[in-house]
């Protein structure tokens, strides 16, 4: 029994109809009726996430109107850096959220052969690390300019 390989060219991976290719108990992405359990199951995991993301949007909001309103006109910047931070990490949220529609599906190879697909949270993972890295370099950079 020969062992399937994945095509070396993964243009298939990038195609525009993703909910053509992806299966599930034989019917389209878009078309799939998910059992109970799974539905739960799936539900859960949007709900932990989008909570996650939220709060910590809300966090992010809440400590910019603190430092808006309490410090002097010379944080406003800083101020204004965390409040677009909670708006990055609200919209990251959302692309969580639309990544998370592709994961739980097989697709059906050029060969025929049908391959299980889980799709991680990895760019997910790579979008929320590069916003933070940016905006505490920008943290970093207001803070020192603070002192001159």
């Amino acid at each position: 029994m020969a062992i399937p390989t994945l095509p070396l060219n993964h243009a298939d991976n990038f195609q525009r109809r993703a909910a053509d290719r992806y299966h599930l108990r034989l019917h389209r992405a878009r078309s799939v009726v998910l059992t109970p359990s799974e539905l739960v199951e799936v539900r859960a995991a949007q709900r932990t996430f989008e909570g996650a993301y939220v709060r910590t949007s809300l966090g992010q909001f809440s400590f910019a109107l603190i430092v808006l309103k309490i410090f002097t006109a010379e944080f406003y910047s800083i101020g204004a850096l965390f409040a677009v931070y909670g708006l990055g990490v609200l919209f990251v949220g959302f692309f969580r959220r639309q990544q998370g529609n592709k994961q739980f599906f097989s697709e059906v190879g050029s060969d025929g052969l049908d391959r299980k697909k889980f799709r991680t949270s990895g760019n997910v993972v790579v979008v929320l690390t590069a916003l933070s890295i940016a905006a505490y370099a920008c943290l970093l950079g207001l803070t020192l300019r603070l002192k001159s």
